[in-house]
């Protein structure tokens, strides 16, 4: 079983999946934000944070299995799920295999699209640092998910990012850049989930192409996208600004598609 916490009583239960090189502990700036109405469970991925590892691929099927194992062991039949990054290729293979046990979907500064051929061959060229210099490689990656404009101002929470990184088991970490690898396109899930479907983005993100991601969206009424002016990092960049629109576009709602 993956490791958890939960915190609150709220009626609406929402799911966190925090992304690469990342534990539960990321959404400790955005936690006082959200609403009281939720009842927020945050989740360990595996080979990350004080989850196990599983196997030597941790593809985004698997994780999305050992999501719902935790779901059903709590007997939570319907959520909403967010996460970042990595955790939204993961929260994407979950609405793929369980889409009747989700009331939302948010894809938080991460992408319905797979990896390019130029994406891929980047993430297999790290397979022996990763396995061989961990620390080099996560203090070399690490300053670059952040808005670039604002690396003074945001030093402190890079340093907490770069903590976090290195705590993570190298070989989990091993196991889910080779999951990434292998993940496909999922499009069709945001063209046929009927659950409301949420997307927050970052213009300087590093890590996924915005306005390709953004640009490709259906239109579909169940969907709204926001663009922040911020890097890959949200939930430490902005993230009271993050948690007021979590909060308005799961419990209320605001009009579609704005830029913040």
């Amino acid at each position: 079983m993956l490791n958890f916490k939960r915190k609150g009583d709220g009626k609406e239960t929402l799911v966190l999946l925090h992304g690469f090189m990342e534990n539960l502990s990321i959404w400790n700036d955005m936690e006082p934000h959200l609403s009281e109405n939720f009842s927020l469970l945050k989740i360990d991925l595996p080979g990350h944070g004080q989850s196990e590892s599983l196997s030597e691929v941790h593809t985004m099927e698997l994780m999305a299995e050992e999501v719902k194992k935790v779901l059903d062991d709590l007997n939570l039949e319907k959520v909403h799920l967010l996460g970042h990054s990595m955790g939204g290729y993961t929260s994407l293979a979950f609405a793929e295999k369980y889409p009747e046990s989700l009331k939302s979907l948010t894809l938080f500064f991460s992408t319905y699209f797979a990896d390019d051929d130029e994406k891929k061959q980047q993430r297999i060229k790290s397979y022996r640092l990763i396995k061989e210099a961990f620390p080099n490689y996560a203090r070399a990656g690490i300053p670059n998910l952040f808005n670039p404009n604002e690396r003074d101002i945001l030093e402190g929470k890079i340093e907490i990012a770069l903590e976090t990184a290195l705590s993570t088991n190298n070989l989990g970490a091993l196991a889910c850049v080779k999951g990434m690898v292998a993940r496909t396109d999922k499009k069709h899930i945001m063209e046929n989930l009927n659950a409301k479907i949420l997307v927050l983005a970052g213009k300087h993100d590093n890590a996924v192409k915005t306005e390709n991601t953004i640009k490709n969206l259906p239109d579909r009424t169940n969907i709204k996208s926001y663009v922040l002016d911020c890097g890959h990092n949200g939930h430490w960049e902005k993230p009271i600004i993050c948690a007021e629109i979590i909060n308005t576009e799961l419990l209320h709602n605001l009009p579609k598609n704005l830029v913040l």
